[in-house]
């Protein structure tokens, strides 16, 4: 159903972004020093940094999980992609010293999204059909 690589690949393209978002989840959650630096520059301390833990722990779980792995890689995209146009916008690349690792990982998450989405597009238009009960047109 799906047009998916060799399963080290799909795997390796899985476990990689779940790894990073559930990393950083310890920071966010425990209110670390950087975390909460970095949502209060983008205005939205402390629930812009709860709430995006919250979609970043979902989106790791559903990527983990082989048929909603397409899910959870759309999900990860909008976090993700909230991410890097603030470090691009307010943020900067380089964060507190961190040499640009937060931004890097984000770049990583969203390569590894992008490929998982392009792996899983039909079992998407799949789910999607169903969840519509209509077709979509390519």
């Amino acid at each position: 159903m799906s047009n998916k690589p060799n399963k080290f690949l799909f795997w390796v393209l899985r476990i990689v972004p779940a790894v990073i978002l559930l990393q950083t989840l310890f920071f966010k959650f425990t209110a670390a020093e950087e975390s909460v630096y970095i949502f209060s520059k983008l205005g939205i301390e402390p629930w812009g940094r709860i709430g995006s833990g919250v979609v970043e722990l979902i989106a790791a779980i559903l990527i983990l999980i082989p048929f909603t792995t397409g899910i959870g890689a759309i999900i990860a995209l909008g976090v993700i992609s909230g991410a890097l146009i603030s470090h691009l916008t307010i943020l900067g690349i380089e964060v507190q010293g961190d040499q640009g690792q937060l931004f890097i990982y984000a770049l990583i998450v969203f390569v590894c999204c992008i490929l998982l989405l392009v792996f899983e597009k039909n079992r998407l238009l799949f789910f999607f059909k169903k969840l519509t009960g209509k077709g979509f047109r390519s």
